[in-house]
């Protein structure tokens, strides 16, 4: 799994879902669960990971949404 995205932004997160859904990209929702342990005030960043074989069409989805800019910079070095 790669990250694709990072941000506390649960707007952006539920558009980026839905982007993933529509592309019929499998996907995981990490650190969800995370808000229990910053007191639920969404300061930790929430994660969207994708399957390493789909990273680069979620990348495409990703730019053609306009979302280049929101993309992880973990993996494209």
């Amino acid at each position: 799994m790669k990250e694709l995205l990072r941000t506390n932004d649960p707007a952006l997160i539920n558009y980026v879902e839905n982007l993933m859904s529509q592309a019929e990209i499998d996907y995981l929702l990490a650190d969800q669960h995370a808000s229990i342990m910053d007191g639920s005030i969404g300061a930790l960043p929430r994660r969207i990971l994708v399957p390493d074989d789909d990273f680069n069409q979620a990348l495409r989805v990703m730019r053609e949404a306009g979302l280049a800019d929101e993309i992880s910079r973990t993996h494209l070095k």
